[in-house]
């Protein structure tokens, strides 16, 4: 049994709960799942995603130890250091739960995964570069950060996952009542 295996089985108790948070998070795109079973690089995708994702843990309880540490030792506790350091653990936790879902082959989990791993890297770099905003270690970081969201995104971007993951059809773009049947166009 796998990593993603081993996860699904202890969690499956709270599949009804799972599917609820399924119905918030994804939408219309909700109930639109594909099937993983056979799709064993896909399956390695995914392992690789949680595997950076838990790196990605991994650095936000550190930047967490580190501006604590520092508060203990007197420094100025920084809004903004607090702030950072609260918001990639949510951020990254959330992150996890679309990539076990999508692992499970809802598209909706894989969809908002792949976007928010385009876009926190860019926003996270952006606010890195405001002068003052952060200490040095504090924007090291944050790079850190961007980089591995930087590697999910990749591995979601890939020939392989966009092949397991294909667009649903857009609901406007169903044929309206004045158009042509097939045959005559």
């Amino acid at each position: 049994m796998g990593l993603l295996e081993g996860v699904t089985r202890v969690l499956r108790p709270l599949e009804p709960l799972f599917l609820r948070l399924d119905r918030i998070a994804g939408g219309r795109l909700a109930g639109r799942r594909i099937e993983l079973a056979q799709q064993p690089r896909t399956r390695r995708g995914f392992i690789g995603i949680l595997w950076i994702l838990a790196a990605e843990i991994v650095v936000g309880i550190a930047a967490v130890i580190i501006a604590i540490v520092l508060t203990v030792q007197g420094g100025p506790p920084q809004w903004a250091v607090w702030f950072r350091s609260i918001a990639v653990l949510a951020i990254t936790a959330t992150l996890l739960y679309f990539a076990w879902r999508a692992s499970l082959g809802w598209y909706w989990a894989y969809s908002r995964l792949r976007l928010f791993s385009r876009i926190f890297p860019v926003v996270t770099l952006v606010i890195a570069a405001i002068p003052g905003l952060y200490p040095l270690w504090m924007t090291i970081e944050q790079i850190v950060f961007s980089l591995l969201l930087i590697g999910v995104g990749d591995i979601l971007t890939g020939d392989v996952m966009r092949a397991a993951f294909p667009k649903p059809p857009r609901a406007d773009s169903a044929p309206g009542p004045d158009a042509a049947p097939a045959a005559d166009r």
